[in-house]
């Protein structure tokens, strides 16, 4: 069993910065992980996936402004946030797939990673 812990959330203003952390309760350093986003009344998506070797995947819609990295060592998992939308509102959670890679994650998952966190709440106002 893997518990992620996301934090970070809040309220920010459109342009401006937020940066996302989830905590992991085991080593996860050879796991694909992502964040995923999902707003009210939407499908989720993955906004942003990193492989066990580093290499990093985006959403076409959060490319350029968000960067995602880890430390393995302190076994937490960040999403830095740049020049927010208020189209970039909604919970945002962590996950962790063994099986996957960061750009299958980013084409094709929603919903099928092995864990997940309970979510941050990311509300950006115009």
């Amino acid at each position: 069993q893997v518990q992620l812990q996301e934090s970070g959330g809040g309220s920010v203003q459109a342009g401006g910065s937020l940066k996302l952390s989830c905590a992991s309760s085991a080593d996860t350093a050879n796991r694909c992980m992502g964040w995923f986003r999902q707003a009210p009344g939407m499908e989720r998506e993955a906004v942003a996936a990193i492989d066990g070797d580093g290499s990093t995947t985006y959403a076409a819609s959060v490319e350029g402004r968000f960067t995602i990295s880890k430390d393995s060592a302190k076994k937490i998992l960040y999403l830095e946030m740049d020049s927010l939308k208020p189209e970039d509102t909604g919970m945002y959670y962590c996950a962790t797939g063994e099986s996957y890679t960061s750009e299958y994650v980013i084409a094709n998952v929603r919903y099928g990673m092995d864990y997940w966190g309970k979510g941050t709440l990311v509300t950006v106002s115009s």
